[in-house]
């Protein structure tokens, strides 16, 4: 599940001199509109309004020095403001617009549901503040008792609707974070004022200002300040971003958790549970990033991330049910599978790994790789495996579709054998990194080097000047490059894998195509500097968005296998 927060309060990011600016402003805009609204026609305008439109357009030329403001609305809000208390002919109609203006600014964008209750919950204040300004007696066109109810009913019923549009649960976020204390003061507030109206009817607009006023600013304020991330679920690996960089906490259960730092996170980082050990993150055999191993006690614990002098705080979960059993080798590739999932916005528990059992569509990939080696008649296959239940699966699928074909399977290498590696990413990265090795001293395994297809991996792939691997998808395709862009944006620029790619698409959208070979390589034409003269329009970066072997390639290299 994601978990992103800058702080306990969820509101370390907010500029809190340009949010004072704001609630001022907004607030004084509203009392400024309220009373433009309910001044009685040929009356002169009180003093008040004379002040609160000085105060709202002078606030307005303030704030455009604190942050940066549209210099057009800027403009039409101090004209509004100015034209309320001089322009008496048509104070309601400037009282009008600039109330608009208030709903405009208060909604910071929001469409739909939210733009509706900003707009009843807004006018139904400026409508408040306007009669405990000027006094329940100021027009004879509606009866103010009976009008205080409504209002205040108006107000409960946009605070409800805030509330249930806010994410928020009944859970400790609503009394430990500034969001979640803001939403509780706009759904108990407005009961308040309501209790106030039914007891002293037109009185109550002079009783409930106060109350009004402080659910207006707490409205205002929710725009401003960042929603606290949703809790953590036990048994739901825990994405974050509380240290300024993507954390992958899996699988979130009592005992051993590996949490995950994207390369991009730079070194010299560390985990673990406050008051316990804490372990450096290294780098794993076959996975990006690095890796540190944490020991999670059962229920709720503070994680700490390390990096030098300067620590950060995450909270987990890992509740105290027993979660799968991830060996050591196989923890990268299980978290890489379930970051897909967090990154497509599901909240999934980590039941099973992807090296727990071999998939149908990989099993008959791998049955189509061999029946295209045996056409390319190699001396015999390399066969790499390990003793997880998908490589044990694979290997025997493996040898006895070599067996039919009349193919030998052994395990040293050859000058005229193909490498078929059907293992994890730790032995499938060694395999590929001693296969580099052989090929470089004499002829070895001049059949090729082929992969099992989870093992399109970056670190895996990138062991070898080429690897050839049995794919369903066409990893150029929009919907495989449109899950690369997302997971780089997402990790910190994480390459895919096919785990992850899988639980992206979800289970209705697996990628289960026709098999094709597909050579990954690393490849780079024509190299050059950035200094150097090039074509008009030439891309000189190569780790651009939305590649699965970086800096390098991957292409079909057969047709359709059938």
């Amino acid at each position: 599940m994601e978990h992103d927060h800058s702080a306990s309060t969820g509101s370390s990011t907010v500029d809190i001199l340009a949010l004072v600016l704001r609630l001022a402003l907004l607030l004084s805009t509203a009392f400024l509109a309220g009373g433009g609204l309910l001044r009685p026609p040929g009356q002169r305008p009180p003093r008040t309004l004379y002040v609160l439109g000085g105060v709202s357009a002078l606030l307005a030329v303030v704030s455009a020095f604190a942050v940066d403001v549209n210099v057009v609305a800027l403009a039409i809000h101090v004209v509004l403001a100015v034209a309320v208390p001089l322009l008496p002919r048509a104070t309601r109609w400037t009282s009008a617009a600039l109330l608009a203006l208030v709903v405009l600014e208060t909604s910071l964008g929001g469409t739909g549901v939210e733009f509706a209750i900003d707009t009843v919950f807004v006018a139904g204040a400026a409508v408040w503040f306007g009669f405990a300004l000027l006094g329940p007696a100021t027009t004879a066109a509606v009866r103010p008792g009976p009008l205080a109810l409504t209002l205040g009913g108006l107000l409960v019923l946009a605070g409800a609707v805030r509330f249930g549009l806010s994410g928020l649960g009944f859970d400790r976020r609503l009394y430990s974070t500034l969001f979640g204390l803001a939403v509780v003061a706009v759904v108990v507030l407005p009961v308040v004022v309501s209790v106030l109206a039914g007891v002293f009817n037109a009185r109550a607009y002079r009783l409930g200002v106060l109350g009004v006023a402080l659910g207006f600013l707490a409205w205002s304020a929710l725009g401003a300040i960042p929603a606290p991330p949703p809790l953590p679920v036990p048994g739901v690996p825990l994405l974050a971003d509380d240290a300024g960089f993507p954390v992958l906490v899996s699988p979130q259960r009592p005992g051993r958790n590996v949490v995950h730092f994207p390369a991009s996170a730079g070194g010299d980082l560390s985990a673990g549970v406050r008051g316990g050990l804490v372990s450096p993150a290294v780098a794993r055999p076959g996975a990006e990033g690095t890796w540190a191993e944490v020991e999670l006690p059962p229920g709720r614990s503070d994680l700490e991330i390390r990096r030098g002098d300067r620590t950060t705080v995450v909270e987990v979960d890992a509740g105290t049910a027993a979660g799968p059993a991830i060996t050591d080798a196989d923890a990268p590739e299980c978290a890489s599978a379930a970051l897909g999932g967090l990154v497509a916005g599901r909240a999934d528990v980590l039941s099973a790994c992807p090296s727990d059992a071999l998939t149908p569509e990989d099993g008959e990939a791998l049955v189509k790789l061999v029946e295209f080696l045996a056409g390319r008649k190699p001396a015999a296959l390399t066969l790499v495996e390990d003793d997880s239940p998908r490589g044990v699966a694979a290997a025997k699928l493996v040898r006895e579709t070599a067996a039919r074909t009349g193919l030998a399977v052994r395990p040293d290498a050859g000058p005229d054998t193909a490498l078929v590696v059907v293992s994890g990413w730790a032995a499938g990265y060694t395999a590929m990194t001693r296969a580099a090795e052989l090929q470089r001293l004499e002829p070895t395994h001049q059949y090729g080097l082929y992969l099992a297809p989870w093992l399109l991996n970056g670190p895996i792939v990138n062991a070898v000047a080429s690897a050839s691997l049995p794919l369903r998808f066409d990893p150029r395709e929009a919907t495989a490059v449109g899950y690369a862009v997302a997971v780089g944006n997402r990790f910190g620029g994480e390459s895919p894998t096919l785990g992850g790619f899988r639980n992206w698409l979800g289970a209705g959208g697996a990628a289960a195509g026709d098999v094709q070979i597909f050579a990954a390589a690393q490849v780079n034409a024509m190299p050059m500097y950035p200094t150097e003269p090039h074509a008009t329009g030439m891309v000189m970066d190569r780790d651009y968005a939305g590649q699965w072997v970086p800096d390098g390639t991957i292409v079909p290299i057969t047709s359709v296998l059938r």
